[in-house]
């Protein structure tokens, strides 16, 4: 009867330490120049708690990512905050990209976007405010591989906005 206790007591501490709010606030967004696409593609990944507290607080107090009956709506919030936060400038000019979707596993969820035809990239200006309104401590890494060439920057509220040359 002892390790049966032991056993479950192994298994409610795992539980609580990984369901544990995390001390770490970062986002990861990838970017990607498909020459032979003329596409950006880009990927944010972001903590699925802290991303839902910041569509709850400014959308709506019910969201939950994995109600499917509400996924086109959390689609909408999601397209419509994801604008007002990332801005992209290629060569000077402000570029609009298209969300593609989304994927969450227990902790993180990606948002996949896209820029199309785009025929070279000299300069290439990202804001990335996400989470920002939400977390003081967020910082969010941007990291980019444009013209064969890997360069990354970490903006923080502070700081929100990176320039990078590929030319």
């Amino acid at each position: 009867m002892k390790p049966v206790k032991i056993l479950l007591l192994a298994c409610a501490l795992s539980f609580f330490s990984f369901s544990a709010v995390h001390k770490y606030y970062i986002s990861l967004t990838q970017i990607e120049y498909l020459t032979n696409k003329k596409s950006v593609q880009i990927i944010s990944r972001l903590f699925v708690d802290d991303f839902e507290n910041a569509l709850r607080s400014r959308y709506n107090d019910n969201i939950t990512f994995g109600d499917h009956q509400e996924a086109e709506k959390i689609d909408e919030y999601i397209e419509r905050y994801i604008n007002d936060k990332l801005t992209i400038k290629i060569n000077g000019t402000k570029a609009n990209f298209t969300y593609i979707g989304k994927e969450s596993d227990v902790a993180i969820i990606k948002c996949y976007l896209e820029i199309e035809g785009v025929e070279r990239i000299d300069s290439f200006e990202v804001t990335n405010k996400l989470l920002f309104d939400l977390i003081e401590e967020q910082q969010n890494i941007v990291k980019t591989k444009i013209n064969s060439n890997q360069k990354s920057v970490i903006l923080i509220p502070q700081k929100d906005t990176a320039v990078l040359k590929f030319n």
